[in-house]
Order: C-alpha cells, then sequence, then structure tokens
C-alpha cells in the first residue's frame, strides 16, 4: 500500500513542483564564467517558476565536488547542477576514482550554452597566422610556451588536437582558471594562452594579443571576427566548453520537463540573452533526449583522446 500511494502521489508533487527555492550548484568560485551564467539565468528561472533559485559554488577537481552532491541528492527537482564538459564529459576519462558515473547518476535537463577556447598570443613573438605558429614551432619544438587552464581542462585537450593536426609541439603551462593565465601573457611570461573568449575580447579589441584561432566546429555569429582552426585547414580541432544542467537521476519527468521549459524561456529573456552573448556565450538550448545524448558522445571522444594522448592529473 506504501508503494502504490507513493506512485499516485509522485505525478502530484510534480504538478506542484515548485513549492519552495531550488539549489543550482555550480562547480566554479563565484565571478567566474558559469557562475555568472548561473546567476544571470537564476533571475529570468525564478519568473518563469516562481521559486527564488539559489546558487551554491563547489569549486574544486574540475567541477567533481558539485557533480557529486548533485548525484547523491534527493530526485525532486530541488537539487540541479549546472555543469560543464569537464565535469560529466572530461572527467570520466580523466580520474579512475571519479565518485559518480555520468550515465547513470545523472537526468539530463539541457545544454544552456557554448563558447569555445581561443589560442591568442602575444604580439611580440611576430606570428601572425595559425600557419605561422605551427611552422616557428615545428622548427622548434617546445620552444613556444602555451598557458592552458589546467590538465585536463578542455582547453588542453584543445590544444592537444590542434598539436596532432598541426605536427607542431608546444610547452604547456598549467594555470588555475583563465585569469592567471592572461596576466602572465600580457607580462609576457608566457608565449601564448588557449582560454574561454570572454575574458579575451577587450584585449583583442585594443591588440594586446594575437588571435590564432578558435577551437569551435564553426565560426561565432557572437565572434565573426575570430577563425576557427577548422576552417585553416586543422581538421577535428574542436573543442567546445558547454554548459548545461542536470538532476539527480531519477527525478521525474514531468519536473525535467517543466525545468527545460522555464530555463529555455530564460535563455531567450531580454535581460539574460545580451549579457551571455557579451560574454561570447551562444544560447543553444536542446531537449533533455538531445543533452543526453551528447553527453554520451563526448565522454566517448574525449576519453579517446585522453587514452591517445596519455593525459594524467599525476
Amino acid at each position: 500500500m506504501a508503494v502504490a500511494c507513493a506512485v499516485i502521489a509522485a505525478p502530484g508533487r510534480a504538478q506542484d513542483y515548485p513549492t519552495r527555492p531550488i539549489r543550482m550548484v555550480v562547480g566554479f568560485a563565484p565571478g567566474g564564467n558559469t557562475d555568472v551564467l548561473a546567476r544571470l539565468l537564476a533571475g529570468a528561472v525564478r519568473d518563469r517558476l516562481g521559486q527564488t533559485v539559489v546558487i551554491e559554488n563547489k569549486p574544486a577537481a574540475n567541477g567533481a565536488i558539485a557533480a557529486e552532491t548533485i548525484a547523491k541528492a534527493e530526485p525532486d527537482g530541488y537539487s540541479l547542477f549546472m555543469s560543464t564538459v569537464g565535469a560529466v564529459a572530461i572527467n570520466p576519462g580523466l580520474r579512475k576514482d571519479l565518485p559518480y558515473d555520468p550515465m547513470r547518476d545523472f537526468a539530463p535537463i539541457m545544454r544552456l550554452g557554448v563558447q569555445s577556447p581561443v589560442l591568442v598570443l602575444d604580439p611580440s613573438l611576430g606570428i601572425n597566422t595559425a600557419a605561422d605558429l605551427v611552422a616557428r614551432a615545428k622548427a622548434k619544438p617546445g620552444a613556444i610556451t602555451i598557458g592552458i587552464t589546467g590538465v585536463g581542462a578542455i582547453s588542453h585537450l584543445g590544444l592537444e588536437l590542434f598539436e596532432s593536426a598541426s605536427g607542431a609541439r608546444f610547452t604547456k603551462i598549467p594555470y588555475r582558471g583563465s585569469g592567471p593565465a592572461l596576466s602572465d601573457l600580457l607580462g609576457s611570461h608566457v608565449n601564448g594562452i588557449i582560454i574561454d573568449p570572454a575574458v579575451l575580447v577587450e584585449h583583442i579589441r585594443a591588440g594586446k594579443v594575437r588571435v590564432m584561432g578558435s577551437t569551435a566546429a564553426k565560426r561565432s555569429p557572437l565572434l565573426p571576427n575570430i577563425p576557427t582552426l577548422v576552417e585553416q585547414g586543422y581538421a577535428d580541432v574542436v573543442a567546445e566548453n558547454w554548459t548545461g544542467l542536470l538532476a539527480p537521476a531519477r527525478t521525474p519527468q514531468p519536473i525535467i520537463s517543466k525545468l527545460n521549459a522555464a530555463f529555455t524561456g530564460a535563455l531567450k529573456d531580454s535581460q539574460v540573452l545580451p549579457k551571455m552573448e557579451a560574454s561570447g556565450i551562444a544560447a543553444a538550448p536542446t531537449t533533455p533526449e538531445e543533452f543526453g545524448a551528447l553527453v554520451k558522445s563526448e565522454i566517448e571522444r574525449w576519453a579517446r583522446v585522453i587514452r591517445e594522448k596519455g593525459i594524467t592529473t599525476d
């Protein structure tokens, strides 16, 4: 009888949802791109669901701490995970001790947005194109230093793909985020960096950095003057840093659908979309099914790259 009552009650709970504030866990520190996007969307979602969305920051381990928190949460729609590609698609191939299974422990809600790392150099190098960079790097393998935002980060994997496609070799310098990497580039302590475009735009416009290309699949309409490395002849150099929303596995489907509709609407909000675009983040909403398929394909792809390149966090 208890089981029967629970089954009968579940649709009712989903229909009434939400009746209290929703917690959205972000795997990065306040002020970063993912956190900023989460706070932008939180207000617009509140207007649509009638409940506050509370942001909880749990930085560390490429989002793994935040992911584990939600994997173990109640599947009632009141605990959500705003994830980047790292936590659910890269970590499985990078960490053997991962305390969650992305395909088993989460219910996909949707992809939210996409941005792709951009490779830029110190203009004093006198290198103007990706082809010039490859020629210089081949002449002196390892002589050019490129900053990445951590071992196994999407920027790191994008640079690895560029090396494979071009035959060039660089010395990779890992940083704890894009801020320190950019500071070292502007101070001429590193020859180049590959990071998300949000913090680069003003420096690109000011001529303080020289653009080589992005790791996007195709040129972004938000950044039309930045060519992709693919269009410059370097096949398969695609490393897109997407952001997505997940709930604990077994979250009722009506709740997933309601969240998908609310966040899809928020991405079109006139107070949200311009601020996303100003940061180089393109809104890219999907259905739950489409997002689940994307996560699966990305897990397989990045596991193969990590294995072939012998990348470890040790």
